[in-house]
Protein backbone atom coordinates (compact mmCIF):
# COMPACT_ATOMS: atom_id res chain seq x y z
CA UNK A 1 0.00 0.00 0.00
CA UNK A 2 1.64 3.57 -1.15
CA UNK A 3 0.48 7.07 -0.92
CA UNK A 4 0.79 10.32 -2.57
CA UNK A 5 -0.87 13.69 -2.11
CA UNK A 6 -0.44 17.10 -3.17
CA UNK A 7 0.61 15.91 -6.97
CA UNK A 8 -0.43 19.33 -8.60
CA UNK A 9 -0.82 18.33 -12.04
CA UNK A 10 -1.11 22.36 -13.47
CA UNK A 11 3.10 22.46 -12.98
CA UNK A 12 4.80 20.66 -16.03
CA UNK A 13 7.89 18.52 -13.62
CA UNK A 14 4.98 17.73 -11.33
CA UNK A 15 3.48 15.76 -14.46
CA UNK A 16 6.55 14.16 -15.34
CA UNK A 17 7.23 13.29 -11.90
CA UNK A 18 3.63 11.18 -11.68
CA UNK A 19 4.38 9.74 -15.05
CA UNK A 20 6.86 7.69 -13.63
CA UNK A 21 4.61 6.56 -10.66
CA UNK A 22 4.45 3.40 -10.95
CA UNK A 23 3.43 0.17 -8.18
CA UNK A 24 6.14 -2.69 -7.63
CA UNK A 25 3.46 -5.36 -7.97
CA UNK A 26 0.31 -5.63 -9.54
CA UNK A 27 -1.40 -5.86 -6.31
CA UNK A 28 -0.71 -2.76 -5.15
CA UNK A 29 -3.27 -0.10 -3.77
CA UNK A 30 -2.59 3.96 -4.07
CA UNK A 31 -3.78 6.21 -1.54
CA UNK A 32 -3.47 9.69 -3.06
CA UNK A 33 -4.74 12.16 -0.12
CA UNK A 34 -5.94 15.27 -2.18
CA UNK A 35 -4.77 18.24 -4.22
CA UNK A 36 -4.22 16.38 -7.31
CA UNK A 37 -5.22 19.87 -9.69
CA UNK A 38 -7.72 22.19 -9.40
CA UNK A 39 -8.97 21.61 -13.03
CA UNK A 40 -12.01 18.95 -12.98
CA UNK A 41 -11.02 17.42 -16.19
CA UNK A 42 -7.22 17.11 -15.10
CA UNK A 43 -8.07 15.83 -11.80
CA UNK A 44 -10.43 13.11 -13.34
CA UNK A 45 -7.60 12.09 -16.03
CA UNK A 46 -5.01 12.01 -13.86
CA UNK A 47 -6.60 9.75 -11.24
CA UNK A 48 -8.13 7.50 -14.67
CA UNK A 49 -4.64 7.49 -15.29
CA UNK A 50 -2.86 5.52 -12.06
CA UNK A 51 -6.52 3.68 -12.05
CA UNK A 52 -4.92 2.01 -14.96
CA UNK A 53 -1.73 1.03 -13.28
CA UNK A 54 -2.76 0.42 -9.50
CA UNK A 55 -4.84 -2.35 -8.33
CA UNK A 56 -7.02 0.00 -5.87
CA UNK A 57 -6.65 4.10 -6.19
CA UNK A 58 -8.67 5.73 -2.84
CA UNK A 59 -8.94 9.32 -3.73
CA UNK A 60 -10.12 12.34 -1.52
CA UNK A 61 -10.34 15.94 -1.96
CA UNK A 62 -7.87 18.56 -1.02
CA UNK A 63 -8.64 22.14 -0.96
CA UNK A 64 -7.89 23.02 -4.84
CA UNK A 65 -9.90 20.35 -5.86
CA UNK A 66 -12.88 22.38 -4.27
CA UNK A 67 -11.39 25.75 -5.42
CA UNK A 68 -14.19 27.30 -8.28
CA UNK A 69 -12.35 29.64 -10.66
CA UNK A 70 -12.14 30.85 -14.38
CA UNK A 71 -9.79 28.10 -15.53
CA UNK A 72 -12.20 25.92 -14.89
CA UNK A 73 -15.51 25.18 -17.02
CA UNK A 74 -17.24 23.53 -13.89
CA UNK A 75 -18.97 26.27 -12.86
CA UNK A 76 -20.51 24.30 -9.43
CA UNK A 77 -19.14 25.41 -6.12
CA UNK A 78 -19.12 23.91 -2.70
CA UNK A 79 -20.47 20.36 -1.84
CA UNK A 80 -22.18 20.32 -5.32
CA UNK A 81 -18.68 20.39 -6.46
CA UNK A 82 -17.21 17.82 -4.27
CA UNK A 83 -20.06 15.53 -5.45
CA UNK A 84 -19.32 16.14 -8.78
CA UNK A 85 -15.77 15.58 -8.54
CA UNK A 86 -17.44 11.74 -6.35
CA UNK A 87 -19.24 10.74 -9.18
CA UNK A 88 -16.34 11.10 -12.04
CA UNK A 89 -14.44 9.24 -9.26
CA UNK A 90 -16.93 6.11 -9.30
CA UNK A 91 -17.04 6.32 -13.35
CA UNK A 92 -13.36 5.27 -13.28
CA UNK A 93 -13.26 3.23 -10.68
CA UNK A 94 -11.67 5.20 -7.66
CA UNK A 95 -12.92 5.03 -4.51
CA UNK A 96 -13.93 8.19 -2.52
CA UNK A 97 -15.34 9.23 0.90
CA UNK A 98 -18.74 8.15 -0.18
CA UNK A 99 -18.12 4.81 -1.14
CA UNK A 100 -18.15 1.76 1.49
CA UNK A 101 -14.40 1.48 2.95
CA UNK A 102 -12.24 -1.18 1.85
CA UNK A 103 -10.42 -3.74 3.92
CA UNK A 104 -6.60 -3.96 3.06
CA UNK A 105 -6.29 -8.11 2.94
CA UNK A 106 -2.32 -7.71 2.03
CA UNK A 107 0.81 -7.71 4.31
CA UNK A 108 0.10 -5.63 7.37
CA UNK A 109 -3.78 -6.16 7.27
CA UNK A 110 -6.28 -6.35 7.45
CA UNK A 111 -7.27 -2.89 7.76
CA UNK A 112 -9.84 -0.87 6.99
CA UNK A 113 -9.15 2.10 4.96
CA UNK A 114 -11.08 5.29 5.48
CA UNK A 115 -10.77 8.02 3.19
CA UNK A 116 -11.79 10.77 5.06
CA UNK A 117 -13.28 14.78 3.66
CA UNK A 118 -13.41 16.51 6.69
CA UNK A 119 -12.45 20.44 5.62
CA UNK A 120 -11.17 22.83 8.62
CA UNK A 121 -12.92 24.49 10.82
CA UNK A 122 -10.43 27.79 12.01
CA UNK A 123 -9.65 26.00 15.25
CA UNK A 124 -5.58 25.77 14.82
CA UNK A 125 -5.33 29.17 16.10
CA UNK A 126 -2.04 30.68 16.76
CA UNK A 127 -0.83 30.55 20.32
CA UNK A 128 -2.67 33.20 22.64
CA UNK A 129 -5.49 33.76 19.71
CA UNK A 130 -8.81 32.80 21.11
CA UNK A 131 -11.04 33.61 18.31
CA UNK A 132 -11.59 32.64 14.91
CA UNK A 133 -12.02 36.54 14.39
CA UNK A 134 -9.04 37.73 15.61
CA UNK A 135 -7.22 34.55 14.26
CA UNK A 136 -8.25 35.82 10.89
CA UNK A 137 -7.69 39.68 11.56
CA UNK A 138 -4.06 38.60 12.44
CA UNK A 139 -3.75 36.29 8.97
CA UNK A 140 -4.56 39.58 6.78
CA UNK A 141 -2.76 41.82 8.95
CA UNK A 142 0.29 39.51 8.57
CA UNK A 143 -0.49 38.70 4.80
CA UNK A 144 -0.72 35.05 5.30
CA UNK A 145 -4.29 34.05 3.82
CA UNK A 146 -4.88 30.73 2.22
CA UNK A 147 -6.37 31.18 -1.21
CA UNK A 148 -9.63 29.26 0.03
CA UNK A 149 -10.47 32.57 1.61
CA UNK A 150 -11.43 33.85 -2.39
CA UNK A 151 -11.95 30.52 -4.30
CA UNK A 152 -13.25 27.61 -1.81
CA UNK A 153 -17.34 28.21 -1.57
CA UNK A 154 -19.12 26.20 1.15
CA UNK A 155 -22.16 26.04 -0.72
CA UNK A 156 -25.18 25.34 0.08
CA UNK A 157 -23.66 25.76 3.85
CA UNK A 158 -23.31 28.97 5.15
CA UNK A 159 -19.93 28.82 5.70
CA UNK A 160 -16.49 26.54 5.65
CA UNK A 161 -16.76 25.75 9.06
CA UNK A 162 -20.52 24.76 9.29
CA UNK A 163 -19.35 22.26 6.14
CA UNK A 164 -16.77 21.01 8.12
CA UNK A 165 -18.66 20.34 11.58
CA UNK A 166 -21.30 18.42 9.02
CA UNK A 167 -18.75 16.30 7.13
CA UNK A 168 -17.35 15.33 11.14
CA UNK A 169 -20.74 14.60 12.08
CA UNK A 170 -21.18 12.42 8.87
CA UNK A 171 -17.51 10.57 9.08
CA UNK A 172 -18.17 9.89 12.79
CA UNK A 173 -21.22 8.08 11.94
CA UNK A 174 -20.00 5.95 9.21
CA UNK A 175 -16.70 5.28 11.02
CA UNK A 176 -18.70 4.36 14.26
CA UNK A 177 -20.62 1.45 12.14
CA UNK A 178 -17.60 -0.23 10.99
CA UNK A 179 -16.36 -3.50 12.25
CA UNK A 180 -14.21 -2.46 15.58
CA UNK A 181 -12.16 -5.60 15.34
CA UNK A 182 -10.20 -4.42 12.15
CA UNK A 183 -7.68 -1.51 12.78
CA UNK A 184 -7.96 1.38 10.43
CA UNK A 185 -5.61 3.16 8.18
CA UNK A 186 -6.97 7.12 7.98
CA UNK A 187 -6.72 9.34 4.57
CA UNK A 188 -7.42 12.58 4.92
CA UNK A 189 -5.83 15.84 2.91
CA UNK A 190 -5.22 17.84 6.29
CA UNK A 191 -3.72 16.23 9.49
CA UNK A 192 -6.14 15.04 11.68
CA UNK A 193 -4.44 16.78 14.73
CA UNK A 194 -2.16 20.28 15.39
CA UNK A 195 0.88 19.27 16.28
CA UNK A 196 2.24 18.71 12.71
CA UNK A 197 1.15 22.44 12.28
CA UNK A 198 3.98 23.69 15.08
CA UNK A 199 6.85 23.56 12.36
CA UNK A 200 5.12 25.43 9.95
CA UNK A 201 6.94 28.90 9.55
CA UNK A 202 3.67 30.98 9.49
CA UNK A 203 1.72 29.48 12.05
CA UNK A 204 -1.22 32.04 10.92
CA UNK A 205 -1.86 29.14 8.18
CA UNK A 206 -2.34 26.48 10.55
CA UNK A 207 -6.04 27.19 11.24
CA UNK A 208 -6.45 26.70 7.22
CA UNK A 209 -5.21 22.87 8.28
CA UNK A 210 -7.98 21.02 10.33
CA UNK A 211 -10.17 20.98 12.76
CA UNK A 212 -9.74 20.26 16.69
CA UNK A 213 -12.73 17.90 16.57
CA UNK A 214 -10.62 14.98 15.24
CA UNK A 215 -7.86 15.30 17.67
CA UNK A 216 -8.27 11.75 19.43
CA UNK A 217 -9.50 9.97 16.05
CA UNK A 218 -6.16 8.18 15.34
CA UNK A 219 -7.12 6.80 19.04
CA UNK A 220 -10.14 6.39 18.94
CA UNK A 221 -10.59 4.74 15.62
CA UNK A 222 -7.71 2.22 16.08
CA UNK A 223 -5.53 3.81 13.43
CA UNK A 224 -2.36 1.85 12.58
CA UNK A 225 -1.12 4.48 10.38
CA UNK A 226 -3.17 8.37 9.45
CA UNK A 227 -2.15 9.89 5.96
CA UNK A 228 -2.52 13.53 5.28
CA UNK A 229 -0.80 15.87 2.74
CA UNK A 230 -1.44 19.84 2.46
CA UNK A 231 1.44 21.04 4.56
CA UNK A 232 3.77 20.05 1.69
CA UNK A 233 6.23 18.86 4.53
CA UNK A 234 6.91 14.72 3.89
CA UNK A 235 7.86 13.35 7.08
CA UNK A 236 6.70 10.33 9.36
CA UNK A 237 5.83 11.61 13.26
CA UNK A 238 4.50 9.20 16.02
CA UNK A 239 1.32 10.65 18.38
CA UNK A 240 0.10 7.77 21.13
CA UNK A 241 2.21 4.89 19.54
CA UNK A 242 -0.15 5.98 16.10
CA UNK A 243 2.27 6.62 13.00
CA UNK A 244 1.22 9.77 11.17
CA UNK A 245 2.79 9.88 7.20
CA UNK A 246 2.77 13.41 5.34
CA UNK A 247 2.60 12.11 2.02
CA UNK A 248 2.69 15.45 -0.30
CA UNK A 249 4.70 16.10 -3.04
CA UNK A 250 3.92 19.81 -3.48
CA UNK A 251 5.31 22.37 -6.06
CA UNK A 252 8.32 22.41 -7.67
CA UNK A 253 10.12 24.54 -6.00
CA UNK A 254 10.00 22.57 -2.64
CA UNK A 255 10.47 19.24 -3.88
CA UNK A 256 13.96 20.50 -5.84
CA UNK A 257 15.46 22.05 -2.63
CA UNK A 258 14.69 19.19 -0.45
CA UNK A 259 18.30 18.36 1.08
CA UNK A 260 17.23 14.75 2.06
CA UNK A 261 16.48 11.98 -1.04
CA UNK A 262 12.71 12.35 -1.49
CA UNK A 263 10.96 8.92 0.01
CA UNK A 264 8.07 9.03 -2.68
CA UNK A 265 5.01 7.44 -2.63
CA UNK A 266 5.40 6.54 1.10
CA UNK A 267 5.23 3.06 2.04
CA UNK A 268 1.99 2.72 4.19
CA UNK A 269 1.77 -1.44 4.43
CA UNK A 270 3.39 -3.26 5.10
CA UNK A 271 4.77 -0.71 7.88
CA UNK A 272 8.66 -0.47 6.49
CA UNK A 273 11.59 -1.23 8.65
Amino acid sequence: MLAVSDLHMGYADNRQVVDRLQPTTDQDWLLVAGDVGEVAEQIQRTLATLRSRFSTVVWVPGNHELWSHNSDPLSLRGDYRYQHLVRLCRDIGVLTPEDPYPVWTGDGGPVTVAPLFLLYDYTFRPPGVDTQEAALALAYETGIVCTDEQLLHPDPYPSREAWCRARVEYTMRRLDARDPEIPTVLVNHYPLTRLPTLILRYPEFAQWCGTELTADWHQRYAAKTVVYGHLHIPRTTFEDGTRFEEVSLGYPREWRGRSQPRQWPRQILPVPA
